[in-house]
């Protein structure tokens, strides 16, 4: 077997001086950077941004709440809210009824959403209710049969909002997006062409939150509800359409986005809002956009509207273009001045995460746990200390067990 080649031990002394010498030289490097003087790193910094914009000029709760109110104009100004029709009497009617596992009735239903149009939702209510329970408005994404999704009837089960907050004792409802569902149009799902014909002058977004204030209406028209502890929440067009609501229907007491779109500003795909095929969320605003105009109000602005009532954001960094997803924390913790303003900090917060455009595990507890926080009484989530009693029985337990262990 060849033998490895050995150094001489000639050469051994200089190599291992030089050795030596090489980790001082490190080792004096690493030192200096560990013990590096610069005193601008015991200061703290401001963190400036442009989301500033939210709250320049504004140093009480009533400088904010006019602020809120010129805010609030704009956004119904952006969903063309004007152009909504008369608000039509819901003719609630059901349409099929399941038990589900014996834990809650499912059941569908349609109503009225306009003289000529009615929409389809499932609606979930536990079978034991002690009284009047919270419920939840479930939005879903962009899927063609979305409110099966919510249901857990069909594809991701991670997005069965239904289901779960069900066995969490909420009653919930899964309306269906207008373009999708019951109601796709002849050119397919989510396409707004035929809706844009009918009106011109209104917004998808408008329309869409519309109707989901109008799904709160079928809610509060349930004896098994408690109209003050009513909540939303949805993922991707889902999550947008929550925070969209929110800022709409004060009825909404506490809301959670995941995974909703980005903003207008620093999105170089802010023409998406507004394109020219498909689904188009603000049509109004389309040529503005081309010349490098933005709307008066941004996303920021929207959410603030929300304050001070309970607001949560999802967000992955990995959920479209770094840079853009990069401001959403730097826009959150400027909604979150506002908050402050209202003495409402507690109602606030958002979780950041690598996992892309999803729901996961993590995300879903967080939801449902702010849920429970916000909607449900205060003992439903208090912790306790082991009682006395408690821990005599487990002593008395382990005691027995012993005994008979040492009988073996």
């Amino acid at each position: 077997m060849p033998r490895s080649p050995s150094i001489p031990r000639s050469n051994f002394l200089p190599l291992l001086v030089v050795f030596l010498l090489a980790f001082l030289v490190v080792l004096c490097g690493n030192a200096k950077a560990q013990n590096r003087k610069q005193p601008e790193l015991f200061r703290v910094p401001e963190i400036r941004s442009s989301w500033d914009d939210l709250t320049e000029g504004i140093e009480t709760k009533d400088d904010w709440r006019k602020r809120r109110a010129v805010l609030k104009r704009r956004y119904l100004e952006l969903l063309r809210d004007q152009y909504k029709p008369e608000r039509p009497p819901l003719d609630l009617k059901v349409l099929e009824e399941v038990v589900v596992d014996g834990v809650y009735r499912r059941k569908l239903i349609s109503y009225a959403v306009g003289a000529d149009e009615r929409a389809h939702a499932y609606l979930g209510i536990p079978m034991e209710l002690a009284g009047p329970a919270p419920a939840i408005v479930a939005l879903h994404g962009t899927f063609k049969h979305g409110k099966q999704r919510v249901a857990g009837l069909i594809d991701n089960p991670d997005k069965a909002y239904l289901d779960h907050l069900c066995r969490r004792g909420y009653v919930v409802i899964a309306p269906e997006h207008f373009v999708s569902g019951h109601r796709i149009p002849a050119e397919g799902p989510y396409e707004t062409g035929q809706f844009y014909r009918k009106h011109p002058q209104w917004t998808a977004v408008g329309k869409f939150t519309y109707e989901h204030s109008i799904a709160i209406d079928v809610l509060q028209t349930l004896e098994e509800v408690d109209n003050e502890r009513i909540g939303a929440l949805g993922h991707s067009l889902g999550g947008h359409g929550t925070f969209f609501l929110a800022a709409y229907d004060d009825r909404i007491k506490a809301s959670a986005c995941n995974c909703g779109a980005s903003f207008f500003r620093h999105n170089s795909r802010v023409e998406a809002w507004s394109r020219d095929r498909w689904y188009v969320y603000f049509k109004p605003i389309r040529e503005g956009l081309l010349q490098g105009e933005m709307p008066p109000i941004d996303f920021h602005e929207i959410i603030s509207l929300i304050a001070p009532r309970a607001f949560l954001d999802l967000s992955g960094l990995n959920d479209g273009p770094g840079p853009t997803q990069r401001q959403r924390p730097l826009m959150l913790m400027k909604i979150m001045d506002v908050y402050e303003l209202e003495g409402a900090a507690e109602n606030v917060g958002f979780y950041v995460h690598g996992r892309g455009h999803s729901v996961a595990h993590e995300s879903r507890q967080l939801i449902y746990g702010f849920m429970d926080t916000h909607l449900k009484p205060p003992e439903a989530t208090r912790t306790r200390l082991v009682s006395a009693a408690a821990e005599w029985l487990e002593m008395k337990q382990l005691s027995s067990l012993h005994w008979h262990l040492d009988r073996r």
